[in-house]
């Protein structure tokens, strides 16, 4: 999708915009290191498939791989600018290169361009799941569904765009699978809190320390500024761990 019609639907591409240069570079590095297939197109429609080769921080390069066979190679390198695209697992990632040429080796030639100073991340929807960092205490509240005197305050365990797991204390009455719970108050941190209805998809046992079970749920009718609330949110938890792993 064109990073304008994106950002008319989200209202903006800053939740997805990483300026970090080490972030960038892990995220670069991550793509050779894995020899991830990579989508290369040029703004007059040439296109060509590559794998990262190199990331040259301290120079401000990056190469790919290029075979001189292949026929829209010239087209993009004389476009001189061209967008790329690569998954890394459920994510997708976007960037601007620029200033490329061949380069010739003894034996391989790479398609050699600028580092990027921006990269998006794309969360595919509805498939990854975030655990909250842990000085967080995501919770949600609701009635219990069999026993409406009962109000619950459940531990979220981890969320996606799709669903979410709680953790259900062994000292609470159960909860039965297949249920549809409405008006369910879920409150993720200070800046992220709304409604939502929950369908109760399956119970699982945790370890035998937690005292407690995973419930499974299925989220339901997320309006449109709650799912927006909830993306931004997943995709800060992301940010955050990854910066947390570069520490």
């Amino acid at each position: 999708m064109p990073l304008d019609t994106l950002a008319q639907a989200h209202g903006g591409l800053d939740e997805f915009r990483i300026t970090s240069p080490i972030e960038i570079k892990a995220l670069l590095r991550k793509l050779a290191d894995a020899n991830t297939p990579m989508h290369i197109n040029a703004p007059d429609g040439g296109a060509l498939s590559a794998t990262l080769w190199t990331v040259d921080s301290l120079r401000g390069t990056i190469s790919f791989s290029a075979s001189l066979d292949e026929p829209q190679l010239q087209q993009v390198v004389q476009s001189d600018e061209a967008v790329v695209v690569a998954y890394l697992d459920s994510v997708k990632l976007q960037f601007d290169v620029a200033d490329m040429v061949v380069v010739h080796g003894q034996r391989e030639s790479a398609l050699s361009c600028a580092f990027p100073e921006v990269i998006y991340r794309f969360q595919r929807r509805g498939s990854f799941r975030v655990r909250p960092v842990l000085r967080s205490s995501p919770m949600v509240r609701f009635r219990h569904p069999e026993m409406p005197e009962m109000g619950l305050s459940l531990r979220l365990l981890d969320v996606s765009l799709g669903g979410c797991a709680l953790f259900l204390p062994q000292d609470v009455p159960p909860l039965t699978p297949g249920v549809t719970v409405n008006g369910v108050d879920i409150e993720l941190d200070g800046d992220t809190r709304f409604s939502a209805a929950l369908r109760l998809q399956h119970l699982s046992s945790l370890n035998d320390e937690a005292r407690g079970m995973r419930v499974g749920c299925e989220m339901l009718r997320l309006p449109p500024d709650a799912e927006r609330l909830l993306q931004r949110y997943i995709d800060q938890t992301q940010k955050r761990r990854r910066l947390m792993a570069l520490d």
